[in-house]
């Protein structure tokens, strides 16, 4: 389950909602709230453009390392281990199938996927900066 910026504003405003009973004060803490987790997205962003930047597959390398990794295994899971495991019957040789990938890389997949369908999502809306 993923934890996003929403749901900390909600779970600080729950903060806010029960420990401050005055509806002015109550304001002033959701926007200074809403201020502080902007700042850290803007702050998060700003390291994700450095890392990307480095040119060092080292350092901005990494998600897109583990994207081809996502889908190397998809491959060979659902094209390569099928195609060698009829090929092998064809040849009249009986292989055993090898272990079946779990379901975490299912899971991280569809994470990524679900960032990238997000930013289109902004890009289509037209609140995307670049």
């Amino acid at each position: 389950m993923a934890f996003g910026i929403d749901d900390a504003i909600a779970a600080g405003l729950k903060l806010v909602n029960k420990f401050v009973p005055d509806p002015q004060a109550k304001i002033e803490a959701e926007l200074e709230l809403r201020k502080d987790l902007a700042g850290w997205d803007k702050a998060q962003m700003a390291v994700n453009a450095a890392e990307a930047s480095t040119g060092s597959l080292f350092i901005g390398g990494w998600r897109p390392a583990i994207g081809w990794a996502c889908a190397l295994a998809l491959w060979l899971q659902y094209m390569v281990v099928p195609l060698v495991l009829w090929g092998g019957e064809l040849a009249g040789h009986k292989l055993p199938a090898p272990p079946v990938l779990d379901a975490v890389l299912w899971e991280l997949m569809f994470g990524m996927l679900g960032m990238g369908g997000l930013r289109t999502f902004e890009k289509i809306k037209g609140v995307a900066k670049k």
